[in-house]
């Protein structure tokens, strides 16, 4: 069995999330807008992002290729507590991903102005929490810039 169609598929269903993202809030990026240029600190979290969401999804993928048929969110998720260690580390992914993120993502997004802020969520869960984290960042800064402009 090839899983290279469902691995096309989570790609192009994560890069579409993220485009819907930019897409709502395109204000933030016109040439000559309030947000200005790509500030030293966007470009670490841009960076962050593009490292979690490379090295998640390689891994992502070995689980794929691992797992086969198996692999789906229910075994993903229950491999993350076949020992102590790992487990620690998923109830703190779970929590901070399930729980916090959305409610951080949807509150202060909308504080600050920014548009269709749910779609963070499921971006993350398609493409990488740390990645979702690091966009968060990198578009709450320009959305906190464009703000200090009007």
């Amino acid at each position: 069995m090839s899983i290279a169609p469902t691995m096309a598929f989570y790609i192009a269903i994560g890069l579409l999330s993220v485009a819907l993202i930019v897409y709502f809030n395109r204000h933030l990026f016109k040439p000559g807008g309030g947000a200005g240029g790509i500030s030293g600190l966007e470009w670490v979290y841009y960076a962050t992002s593009l490292a979690a969401l490379l090295v998640g999804w390689y891994f992502n993928f070995q689980y794929m290729y691992q797992y086969g048929s198996q692999a789906g969110w229910a075994n993903w998720t229950g491999q993350l507590f076949v020992n102590p260690a790992s487990a620690s580390g998923g109830q703190d992914l779970l929590f901070a991903n399930v729980l916090l993120y959305p409610l951080w993502t949807i509150i202060d997004g909308r504080r600050c102005g920014m548009k269709h802020c749910w779609l963070f969520f499921p971006m993350s869960a398609l493409t990488s929490y740390a990645f979702g984290v690091a966009l968060f960042l990198a578009m709450k800064e320009r959305q906190q810039r464009w703000n200090a402009a009007k």
